[in-house]
C-alpha cells in the first residue's frame, strides 16, 4: 500500500529538542570528564609542588656557591634563570600528565616557531638580560665600586638582570639599563687602591717658578692623606696671560670621600705657603688704553702716561710682603 507524500513526510519529522535536556547532558558530560581527569590533575599538582621545592634547593645552592666566590649578583641572576627554566619544563610535563594526548615536544616545537616573534617583542628585555650576564661574568666593576657612566657618577648598589643601580654622591638612585652600560665607556674610579688628583696654581710673573714650586711641594707633603709613594710633584706648566701656571699633582686613596677632603687640605696648604713666603697669587687683570700708542715716550716709565706717573724717579714695582715679615714690622 502506497501512502500519500504528505503522510510519509509526517512520519520522518524529528521530535522537538528540549533545551533543558541538552544543558543537563552537557553538564553531566563535563562532570564525568572532570572526575575522570581528577587523578591526573592531582598528580600534576603534586609533581609541580615537588619540582618547585627541588628548584628552590637548586637555586639556593647555586646562589650560595657564587656568594662564597664573592659573586652574589651573578648568583642572583643565574639562580632566577635556573628557577624559571626548571618551572617552565615542569609545567610542560604537568600538562602532559593532565592531558595525555599533549606531547611536550610539540609544545616546544611551537615555542621554537614563535621564538622569532617573541624575540622581536622582548628585544630590549633580552638585550639587557644578556648584557647583564656578560657584565656579571666579566666583572668590569663590582658592587661598591665608584664608576662614571655617561653623565652619571656614583657607587654601584646592585647589578640586576635588567639594569645597574647607582647611588649618586648626593643621595639619589640612578637606574641604567645594562645594554647602555655594556656599550658605553665606563670609568671605574675605585678599580685600583690609589688614584692621582691635581689642580693648577697661578703665580705672578715677578716670582721665581722654581722657588714657588719647591715651596708648594713642601707644603703638600705635610698634608695628611697625601701618599709619599708615588711622591707628589709641582711642575711649571704654562705661561698664561696673567700668571705663570704651576700644576700640583699628588696620589691618595681612590675613594671619593678621600679625594674631595684631601684636595681641600692641599688647597689650604698651598694658600698658606704662598702667604707665608710672599708668593703672589694674582687674579686676571686687564688694561684699557684710550690714547694713541705710537708716541715716542711709550716704553719709557719716566715719561709714559699709561699707569706710571711721569718724572725722573718713577716708583719701583710693588711686591707682596711675607706675612711673617709684615707681622715683625708691625711688632717693631
Amino acid at each position: 500500500m502506497i501512502l500519500p507524500l504528505s503522510s510519509a513526510a509526517a512520519t520522518t519529522t524529528p521530535p522537538p529538542i528540549n533545551p533543558y535536556t541538552v544543558i543537563v547532558t552537557k553538564l553531566h558530560d563535563a562532570a564525568n570528564g572532570f572526575f575522570a581527569q581528577l587523578p591526573n590533575m592531582i598528580g600534576a599538582i603534586v609533581f609541580l609542588v615537588i619540582v618547585w621545592f627541588v628548584a628552590k634547593l637548586l637555586t639556593k645552592g647555586l646562589r650560595t656557591l657564587l656568594h662564597k666566590r664573592h659573586r652574589p649578583d651573578l648568583g642572583g641572576v643565574l639562580g632566577s634563570l635556573l628557577f624559571g627554566a626548571v618551572m617552565m619544563l615542569a609545567v610542560l610535563f604537568a600538562a602532559a600528565i593532565v592531558f595525555p594526548s599533549v606531547n611536550p615536544g610539540d609544545i616546544i616545537s611551537a615555542l621554537g616557531i614563535g621564538s622569532v616573534a617573541i624575540g622581536f617583542a622582548f628585544k630590549d628585555i633580552l638585550q639587557n638580560l644578556l648584557a647583564g650576564i656578560l657584565l656579571l661574568v666579566n666583572r668590569p666593576y663590582r658592587r661598591g665600586d665608584q664608576i662614571v657612566v655617561k653623565d652619571f657618577e656614583g657607587t654601584v648598589e646592585h647589578i640586576e638582570s635588567r639594569a645597574t643601580l647607582l647611588k649618586t654622591y648626593d643621595g639619589r638612585r640612578v637606574i641604567i639599563p645594562n645594554s647602555d652600560v655594556y656599550t658605553s665607556p665606563v670609568v671605574v674610579n675605585t678599580a685600583f687602591p690609589h688614584r692621582r688628583d691635581q689642580f693648577d696654581i697661578g703665580i705672578g710673573y715677578g716670582d721665581q717658578p722654581a722657588h714657588a714650586a719647591e715651596t708648594f711641594l713642601a707644603a703638600i707633603r705635610t698634608v695628611d692623606g697625601v701618599l709619599a709613594d708615588p711622591a707628589p710633584e709641582v711642575l711649571p706648566w704654562g705661561l698664561d696671560d696673567n700668571f705663570i701656571t704651576l700644576r700640583a699633582r699628588w696620589w691618595t686613596d681612590s675613594a671619593r670621600t678621600n679625594v674631595v677632603h684631601i684636595r681641600s687640605k692641599v688647597v689650604l696648604a698651598v694658600w698658606q705657603a704662598a702667604a707665608e713666603h710672599g708668593i703672589d697669587l694674582p687674579y686676571p687683570t686687564s688694561v684699557v688704553l684710550f690714547h694713541d700708542q705710537t708716541e715716542e715716550t711709550d716704553g719709557d716709565r719716566r715719561a709714559q702716561r699709561e699707569g706710571w706717573p711721569a718724572g725722573r724717579n718713577p716708583p719701583r714695582p710693588r711686591r707682596m710682603v711675607p706675612v711673617a715679615s709684615a707681622q715683625d714690622a708691625a711688632t717693631d
